[in-house]
């Protein structure tokens, strides 16, 4: 009669790659339901001012962005080379109506236990006057929008001279 000998190598079994391909294709999803891409696209030129002092925003979720400044060149041709405001995507003609509705849109996107601590920040390029400024300051006022903030960037030189 006839014995078998059972193998007994220290060789371990392989992983089994198989099941690679399903979960590099689920994480691929993931990130892309995930992410979030920029919504709008910028029509008009700002260059920020410089500051000393500044705070950085924690939460972005609840900013909001007004941008004002002049046309880019690529729409200077429809809408000229004045200063205008831009909320979200679109130019404002109306400021009053247009900033309560640009607020109003974006509460509905926020949780509502956190729309009191909803900022709007202005970043209006440095060259512009400040009358279009302080139309965009009252139209947020009517629309009970207080928090506000100018965006900026650091200017190292007078930073470095107050250390």
């Amino acid at each position: 009669m006839a014995h078998f000998k059972k193998k007994r190598g220290n060789a371990t079994p392989e992983v089994s790659t198989a099941s690679l391909p399903d979960i590099i294709f689920m994480l691929l999803f993931f990130f892309m339901v995930v992410t979030v891409m920029r919504e709008g696209e910028r029509k008009v030129q700002v260059v920020v001012p410089q500051a000393t002092q500044l705070e950085k925003l924690e939460k972005k979720s609840l900013v909001n962005t007004i941008y004002i400044g002049r046309p880019t060149k690529k729409y200077q041709s429809i809408y000229g080379t004045q200063p205008r405001v831009q909320l979200d995507d679109k130019f404002s003609n109306h400021l009053d109506g247009d900033i309560a509705l640009f607020l109003e849109q974006h509460k509905l996107k926020v949780n509502e236990q956190l729309w009191g601590q909803i900022i709007t920040s202005i970043r209006a390029d440095r060259d512009v006057t400040m009358g279009i400024v302080q139309d965009v300051k009252t139209a947020l006022r009517k629309a009970n929008q207080l928090k506000i903030n100018y965006s900026a960037t650091p200017d190292a030189e007078k930073m470095n001279a107050m250390n």
